[in-house]
């Protein structure tokens, strides 16, 4: 960071501030300390409640990749009983925790050596021991109620080995080659040819085998598959009395030209082996659950794409099959409910959303009436599980100065135990400043919500810059949740504000699709109107050193915000991002994003299309910026980057241009860990340099 401008003082009294400015230093957030970050998901209570077991995650930094095990923590009538203990193996990777239903078995992900099966059990009455696996079980086990058989979705077998170039030339493909073994290209006639996060094109799907639902007895053997579905079997719900297993898929999913929500519910009859639709339901219904006495089924609900999600219930007859109507339980309720869950009395449902920057657990009656909250806070839950017998439940928590960490408490959300503390001795040698939220209204009186993080070592009445952070999405949201970037930049000096525009979730179903057909021209007031709110609120930031920057649609509005008011901002780093909706649209594995935020196809939208394209405005683009990309980046690819770099590039505006190789884009949130450390520094010294000067 570039020392700011300090008036003479007399030499005995810089002597002596030099010799103690070290002792009172504050030490922030670095960029290298993601090395040091310990990570927790998964986290899965025991039945009966005597252990809670999760994922824990550590940076291999020698190997440049994540180490997973899974942890315990023993319970002594819901609170914690000594300390969290590693139950795996340290040497291979082990992950995703699941419970036997009577508690004895935790099955486990965990490749071992040349074993082609990932699917491993340990047995817990004796914690610790060999991880095993069950003869003919290859995929996640989802037990039966008795725990006496196990359901899974597999691939079926092929009894011929698949070629290495298999699905390479599509089918249908009309060219010929003069020499097959030469050729290596591949010859496409299908949309799908390829998805973030996976380097190869995809093969034809024609080639592809669909996901099959099977079962098997628990104690192993040869497994049964159960259905010849033309489409992929997901959602596996056994019913309580282990007589019916209820799945949901899309019969259209191969459509490539189907626009509709077509996922439907489904049940098969264990005896007869026969496969029922259960509903007739324009839409999409999925996720389903099964009262714990049958009587009742709820699932979740979707018209079509930009519709409200909603949790639907209906009663069952003796055979499982639903006997009227369905009842919306959260028609008056305008947040995004997850995936549902029984109480363990059968009276209500409980699910996990987002609300006004925080995730929560919520619960609503059987019979409808309002959805309540259930835990409270300024922070982010999940990862959520439940006792047996509905006393306690377990999950993640984290908040704007602290990563997750794993929790435990009464299923009423009381007597909350932390149960870990992985990242306390690491950061308490670091100073980390606390979120402040801000409020503000737009001119059609929506109220906007944000939060400030003051620099590291602040004094009031020196001068600092401000960064504008941008999330992703627009369907996204920032808020009370650990962002190690924003805190690199508070320890070098910055005011760190982010806000969620119109167009963010957690604020309600209108708040969310305000955006529609108006990307960029309607959020573009949130954010202007945000900067001023701030700088009316914190008058030691200065306004003539302001910077902004965000990746995936924080990228694009960040080209946006900077070709739009160049008189704003001084400095930008743009990630992942968008500058052109053409070029974008022939080369995303996302098209239909915009078929449906833009009202239809580039052709029909012509106009629309390059209205909001920033490069249409790039002109008027004088902020410095710094651009990074993924060479792997399907969603957002590269080209839209290269677009960007070569106009500022060739309008001699400052900018350099930040390629990753082997990222997707996710930017190395999944892959390689020093990718995403060096990004962390490469943003922070960006900023550093254009906006630390007076």
């Amino acid at each position: 960071m570039r020392n700011r401008y300090v008036k003479p003082i007399p030499i005995l009294l810089l002597f002596v501030f030099w010799v103690a400015a070290p002792l009172f230093a504050q030490q922030g957030i670095l960029p290298e300390d993601y090395y040091k970050t310990v990570f927790v998901s998964q986290t899965e209570i025991s039945p009966d409640g005597s252990y809670v077991a999760f994922t824990r995650t550590t940076i291999d930094v020698e190997n440049n990749k994540r180490h997973r095990e899974v942890w315990m923590q023993k319970l002594n009538n819901g609170q914690p009983d000594g300390e969290p203990f590693r139950f795996t193996d340290p040497t291979v990777e082990s992950s995703n925790p699941q419970w036997s239903p009577d508690g004895k078995l935790l099955g486990i992900q965990s490749s071992r050596g040349e074993d082609d099966n990932s699917v491993r059990f340990i047995r817990v009455t004796a914690p610790g021991g060999e991880a095993f696996t069950i003869e003919g079980l290859d995929s996640s086990p989802i037990w039966s109620p008795d725990g006496s058989q196990i359901a899974f979705t597999s691939t079926p077998e092929s009894e011929e080995e698949q070629e290495d170039r298999a699905g390479w030339i599509a089918p249908d493909a009309i060219t010929n080659t003069l020499d097959a073994e030469r050729f290596d290209g591949r010859v496409i006639t299908q949309m799908r040819y390829k998805r973030d996060g996976t380097t190869a094109w995809l093969p034809h799907p024609s080639i592809n085998e669909k996901q099959q639902l099977h079962i098997i007895s628990a104690d192993g053997g040869e497994s049964e598959q159960i259905t010849e579905l033309e489409f992929n079997a997901g959602d596996v719900e056994w019913s309580p009395d282990g007589n019916r297993i209820y799945f949901s898929g899309d019969p259209l999913e191969d459509d490539e030209y189907n626009e509709d929500y077509t996922r439907n519910i489904y049940m098969i009859d264990l005896n007869s082996k026969e496969v029922s639709q259960v509903f007739e339901m324009d839409g999409t219904q999925r996720s389903p659950a099964v009262s714990p006495n049958g009587r009742f089924m709820a699932f979740l609900q979707s018209d079509e794409r930009g519709a409200q999600t909603d949790i639907m219930i209906t009663t069952l007859n003796r055979n499982g099959e639903p006997t009227g109507s369905v009842t919306n339980l959260t028609a008056n309720w305008d947040l995004s409910p997850g995936t549902p869950e029984w109480t363990a009395n059968g009276n209500a449902l409980r699910f996990g959303s987002q609300i006004r920057g925080n995730s929560h657990l919520f619960e609503v009656n059987r019979t409808g009436g309002e959805v309540r909250q259930v835990t409270e806070g300024e922070r982010r839950l999940g990862s959520f599980s439940t006792t047996d017998n509905g006393r306690f439940m377990a999950y993640t928590s984290t908040d704007a100065v602290t990563p997750a960490e794993v929790f435990v408490s009464r299923a009423d959300g009381s007597r909350e135990a932390q149960l870990t503390r992985f990242n306390e001795e690491w950061m308490a040698d670091r100073t980390v400043n606390p979120a402040e939220e801000i409020l503000w209204t737009v001119d059609d009186g929506t109220e906007i919500q944000g939060w400030v993080i003051k620099p590291v070592g602040y004094e009031e009445g020196e001068s600092y810059p401000l960064v504008m952070k941008i999330h992703g999405g627009p369907h996204s949201y920032y808020g009370n949740t650990w962002f190690q970037a924003f805190h690199t930049l508070s320890a070098s000096g910055m005011f760190v504000f982010y806000p969620n525009p119109r167009g963010s979730s957690s604020y309600g179903h209108d708040f969310m699709y305000a955006t529609k057909e108006q990307w960029g021209f309607l959020d573009e007031e949130d954010f202007m109107t945000g900067i001023e709110a701030v700088l009316e609120k914190y008058p030691d930031i200065d306004e003539n050193r302001i910077g902004v920057g965000g990746g995936s649609y924080g990228g694009y509005m960040t080209n946006w915000l900077t070709a739009r008011f160049p008189d704003r901002f001084k400095a930008a780093v743009t990630s992942r991002s968008i500058s052109n909706w053409f070029s974008w649209y022939g080369s995303s594995d996302a098209q239909g994003l915009t078929d449906f935020e833009f009202g239809g196809y580039p052709w029909e939208q012509q106009e629309l299309y390059w209205d909001l394209s920033p490069l249409k405005y790039v002109e008027d683009v004088e902020a410095p910026t710094l651009i990074i990309h993924s060479e792997e980046d399907w969603r957002t690819p590269i080209t839209d980057g290269e677009q960007w770099y070569i106009a500022l590039k060739k309008m001699q505006v400052p900018v350099e241009f930040v390629r990753y190789p082997r990222s997707s884009h996710g930017l190395s949130r999944t892959g390689e860990p020093w990718l995403l450390v060096d990004r962390l520094e490469r943003k922070r010294s960006w900023f550093d340099h254009w906006l630390n000067q007076e």
